[in-house]
C-alpha cells in the first residue's frame, strides 16, 4: 500500500463532493435512498460561521458506494517524537518502555495462559485517560508543532487534528462495521480539533459482563509481546516475570490525508533490532495472536474481519508489518506468520464483497471533513459529540459546560500562556 501515499497522478477525487453533500444533493432531487437519515440541510443553506451553531440535521453515511473512489493522498507518516508510560502509569517524554523484537521458531509452543492468576497486573480499565498522554507530550514539545511564520500566534499548533490512532482506527473500519457503534467528542481549540472516545452504553455494558474466558484471552495478546519482546537490544524475553498492562511505548506522527493535517499517536508494541533497520516508524512492528486457520471458512472471516483491522491500525502509523502467533483452543501458539502491510490488500482480492482500503481512506477524509464542517466554534467548553451505530449515517450534537468536556484546565492553560514549557 506504499504507493497510494504519493499524490494521486488523478485529481479527479479533489473533484468529487463529500458523502454529505451529495446526500443533501440527492435530498433536493427527493432522491432519499437511505432510510436511517435524518433531514439533511437544505442545499441553498449557508454554512455555519465560526461560533454560530452548526443545523443538527446534518449527517453523514457510511454507504461503501459513497466512498468508491480514487485513494486519496496520504503523506508517508513521520515520527515527530514518542512517550512512555511506566508501571504506575506516569509520563515520561522519551523512549525507556521501547521493547525489542526477538523473532521466535516457527511453532514455539508459548503457552499464553501462564502467569495470568499469579504474575499480572492489570490497568485499570475504568479510569477514561482520554487525550491526556497525547496532551502532556505536546506541551513537553510545543515548539516542534508551532504555527510556522508567526508571532502573535507561535503556541498555536500547525495541526489540524490531534487524536489517538485508535480512534482513526475505528474511522476507517466503520463503511464495514457491524456490530460495534461509538461516540467522538470533538473540540475546537485555538484553531485545532481535538477528538476524544466518549464510551458508549453498548461498551460499558460489554466491559460489565465479561466472562471470566474473555479476560484471560484478553490477557493472551499481552502475553504473546512478553514471549517475543526484550527490554534492550541485545537482550532475551523474559515470559516468567510480572506482565503489567500499565506500561507503554507510543509513537506520535505527524501526517496529512487530502487537505488534513494530522498528528496523532499509538502505542507500539516492539521495532527491529536489527542496527541497519529504518528509522521509526518504518521499523516498528505490531504483535498479533488469533485462533488457528483449519477451514476455508475461518480463512476467509480472518480475510474479512480480522485483517482490515489489522491494516488499518498498522497503515496509518506506517508501520510495516505484522506478526502474528495462530493459537489453539487452549491458548497455545502453534504457528507464527509475518504480514507485510503492503501485501494484505493482494491477500484479500480473491474475496467476494470483501472490504476495499480506499473506501476506508475516503471515509476517513470525508468524515473529517464533516467534522470541520460542522465544528466551528473555537472554545474548550464546548464539545460536538458525533455518534454512530451500524447501519445508520453518523449525527451529531452539540454540548456546552457538559461532562463531555475533555481538554483539561492546566493544558487549555498552558497552551494559552505564551512560553512554551518543558516537561520531563
Amino acid at each position: 500500500m506504499e504507493q497510494h501515499r504519493s499524490h494521486n497522478p488523478n485529481p479527479s477525487h479533489q473533484n468529487r463532493p463529500s458523502a454529505y453533500k451529495r446526500e443533501r444533493e440527492d435530498n433536493g432531487r427527493n432522491h432519499c435512498e437511505n432510510k436511517h437519515s435524518r433531514p439533511n440541510r437544505p442545499q441553498n443553506q449557508s454554512v455555519p460561521s465560526r461560533g454560530q451553531n452548526p443545523d443538527s440535521s446534518l449527517s453523514l453515511s457510511t454507504r461503501r458506494e459513497l466512498y468508491e473512489r480514487d485513494f486519496p493522498v496520504y503523506k508517508q507518516p513521520v515520527e515527530v517524537g514518542c512517550f512512555s508510560l511506566d508501571s504506575e502509569r506516569r509520563f515520561f517524554n522519551d523512549g525507556r518502555q521501547m521493547r525489542y523484537y526477538v523473532e521466535p521458531d516457527r511453532s514455539p509452543n508459548f503457552d499464553l495462559r501462564d502467569g495470568y492468576k499469579d504474575r499480572f497486573i492489570k490497568r485499570d480499565d475504568s479510569v477514561k485517560e482520554k487525550l491526556d498522554h497525547m496532551l502532556r507530550w505536546i506541551l513537553a514539545n510545543r515548539s516542534k508543532l508551532s504555527a510556522r511564520g508567526t508571532t502573535a500566534s507561535s503556541c498555536d499548533l500547525d495541526i489540524d487534528f490531534v487524536t489517538w490512532r485508535g480512534h482513526l482506527t475505528k474511522l476507517l473500519t466503520a463503511p464495514y462495521e457491524t456490530r460495534e457503534g461509538w461516540q467522538l467528542a470533538v473540540t475546537r481549540f485555538r484553531g485545532t480539533l481535538y477528538i476524544s472516545e466518549v464510551e458508549t452504553e453498548a461498551a460499558r455494558r460489554d466491559q460489565e459482563n465479561r466472562t471470566e474466558r474473555h479476560e484471560e484471552m484478553m490477557y493472551w495478546g499481552y502475553k504473546f509481546e512478553q514471549y517475543t519482546c526484550a527490554d534492550t537490544v541485545h537482550g532475551q524475553p523474559d515470559p516468567g516475570g510480572v506482565l503489567n498492562t500499565n506500561e507503554a511505548f507510543c509513537t506520535v506522527v505527524q501526517t496529512r490525508l487530502a487537505d488534513h493535517r494530522l498528528l496523532f499517536s499509538g502505542e507500539v508494541d516492539c521495532r527491529d533490532k536489527d542496527p541497519n533497520a529504518p528509522a521509526a516508524p518504518a521499523c516498528y512492528i505490531e504483535l498479533k495472536t488469533s485462533a488457528e486457520i483449519c477451514t476455508p471458512k475461518q480463512r476467509s472471516n480472518f480475510h474479512r474481519f480480522k485483517l482490515l483491522k489489522w491494516w488499518a491500525q498498522s497503515f496509518l502509523p506506517g508501520v510495516p508489518r505484522v506478526v502474528a502467533g495462530f493459537r489453539d483452543e487452549e491458548g497455545v501458539v502453534v504457528a507464527m506468520e509475518t504480514f507485510p502491510i503492503s501485501k494484505i490488500s493482494h491477500l484479500i482480492k480473491n474475496e467476494h464483497n470483501c472490504w476495499k482500503p480506499t473506501v476506508c481512506m475516503n471515509f476517513c477524509s470525508d468524515f473529517l471533513s464533516f467534522v470541520k464542517h460542522i465544528a466551528t466554534e473555537d472554545n474548550p467548553s464546548v464539545v460536538y459529540l458525533l455518534s454512530w451505530e451500524p447501519r445508520r449515517d453518523v449525527t451529531f450534537s452539540v454540548h456546552r459546560d457538559s461532562p463531555y468536556c475533555f481538554l483539561p484546565h492546566w493544558f487549555v492553560e498552558e497552551m494559552t500562556s505564551s512560553q512554551p514549557s518543558h516537561q520531563s
